[in-house]
């Protein structure tokens, strides 16, 4: 089949959306091998609440596109386990902003790590070309038509 050809072209996005289902699978079953208690959803949560110095639960919500029951559970969850806590937005006390607590931003960084190394691991073959390229190729994905 050519480049060019509609088959080809099915069979490419075919095998990717069939890797991109392995891969989040991995990711899913990666995160609950480092932390039992911190499914995928919430560890990039807390991420991101981490990234960004705190921030609000609907701001999570709009970034990641989930429903905003979605984002509440999840946090509840994260404050359950001691690693995240609401503090009223210095600007408007009407507001409460996620920050990782103390707790939080450890279990993170055990996890970062933990999960860099994996990820280390796996690519260690890979050329810097090469690795140069995927992480491009995964970022312009990402960003199509958000």
């Amino acid at each position: 089949m050519a480049a060019g050809d509609p088959r080809a072209r099915d069979s490419s996005v075919d095998t990717i959306q069939r890797e991109l289902t392995a891969f989040a699978r991995r990711a899913r079953a990666t995160a609950a091998r480092l932390h039992p208690e911190l499914p995928l959803v919430s560890y990039t949560l807390l991420a991101h609440i981490d990234d960004q110095q705190g921030c609000r639960a609907t701001d999570l919500a709009a970034h990641y596109m989930l429903d905003k029951s979605t984002v509440s559970r999840q946090i509840a969850n994260l404050e359950k386990l001691g690693l995240v806590e609401r503090r009223p937005d210095p600007d408007d006390h009407r507001v409460q902003v996620l920050h990782p607590t103390d707790a939080g931003t450890s279990t993170l960084a055990a996890t970062q790590g933990s999960r860099r190394a994996a990820v280390h691991d796996r690519l260690a073959d890979w050329s810097a070309e090469d690795l140069g390229r995927f992480a491009a190729y995964l970022l312009r994905y990402n960003t199509a038509h958000q």
